[in-house]
């Protein structure tokens, strides 16, 4: 008889709902390079997916400048001293893009966003 409970109970504890499931994880934040030179302005890789990336901004020029990103999600980073760096986290959508600097001389660069990025349910997170 004790038996007998302790399996029943052991199988109504394996009964569960199936109307719980986990959202999938967020994609990973993108990793993207801008280069400000004298000559112009360089984004790196050109097109990536919409969703978080982290823009690290480098001032190779020989005055302080901003970065001004113009397109569906537009933004401006705060000066950048030359020869410094800046990193920025940003949201950004899909769609054409360009990045220019406050100096008149640095030619602006054209880059593109596609669709959002794929989630990173099954990537290794890191801290």
């Amino acid at each position: 008889m004790v038996l007998a409970v302790a399996l029943c109970a052991l199988a109504l504890s394996a009964c569960g709902r199936d109307d719980f499931e986990n959202e999938p994880r967020p994609s990973l934040p993108t990793e993207i390079s801008v280069q400000i030179a004298d000559d112009g302005v360089v984004v790196s890789p050109s097109e990536f997916g919409a969703g978080l990336a982290n823009f690290t901004i480098v001032n190779l020029a020989d005055t302080t400048t901003t970065l001004v990103v113009t397109g569906p999600t537009e933004f401006e980073t705060e000066d950048i001293a030359p020869g410094t760096n800046k990193i920025i986290k940003q949201e950004v959508a899909t769609g054409e893009y360009e990045a220019s600097a406050e100096s008149a001389e640095a030619e602006p660069f054209q880059f593109e966003v596609g669709p959002d990025n794929p989630s990173a349910q099954h990537d290794l997170l890191l801290p």
